[in-house]
């Protein structure tokens, strides 16, 4: 990894840090809520199960990996608070809205978190995204030839940074734990496949 993209990212990271997680007031709606559900099996049992709904849906979204004209990556870094760093290095991705195909907010999502534009979506996957307590159902594409074409447009308590560099710097970021969540290793996994069967 080139010195001076660890020194950018870190910097990116360092912004985006929490410095203090209060709990707030719990009693109103939030974004989150749980369902639970008994369940009759087929054996005769019955079991007890928990579903998480987002915003009143299941939270289906579209990842992006989104590779530049010049043949770059392009990253997000944003808050996660959970996460021991506090921080993410992810792709973008964003929430499938009703009634909406999954390409269509894959381009969204990258134009929105990063203003770039992708002359072609490649469909990679489709995966649950945790089969055991969601009905979320993720749609993976790679985007070629991304070019900018207009500032980032987030929602009011979106932060996002995007950091652009080498496919192989990206999975070196695998290797040294700053992209560790699923849907971004998926990501790459799938397009290591997909541009090494393209090169043949």
């Amino acid at each position: 990894m080139r010195k001076e993209k660890l020194e950018e990212l870190e910097k990116y990271i360092n912004e985006l840090k929490t410095i203090n997680l209060s709990e707030i007031d719990n009693s109103g709606k939030g974004f989150l809520s749980i369902k639970r559900y008994s369940c009759l099996l087929n054996n005769g049992k019955t079991i007890t199960r928990e579903r998480i709904i987002k915003n009143g849906k299941d939270g289906s979204a579209a990842i992006i990996l989104p590779i530049t004209s010049e043949g770059n990556v392009l990253l997000v870094v944003q808050p996660r608070v959970f996460k021991p760093t506090t921080v993410g290095v992810e792709v973008p991705a964003g929430y499938i809205e009703d009634n909406e195909e999954a390409s269509v907010s894959a381009a969204r999502e990258l134009e929105e978190e990063t203003g770039y534009v992708a002359k072609e979506m490649v469909l990679l996957a489709k995966f649950f995204q945790d089969s055991g307590c969601s009905a979320a159902f993720n749609h993976c594409f790679l985007a070629l030839d991304c070019k900018k074409t207009k500032e980032q447009h987030l929602d009011k308590d979106e932060f996002v940074r995007y950091f652009e560099c080498t496919f192989e710097e990206a999975l070196e970021l695998i290797d040294l734990g700053y992209i560790n969540g699923a849907n971004p290793i998926i990501a790459f996994e799938k397009a290591k496949n997909y541009l090494k069967n393209i090169k043949r």
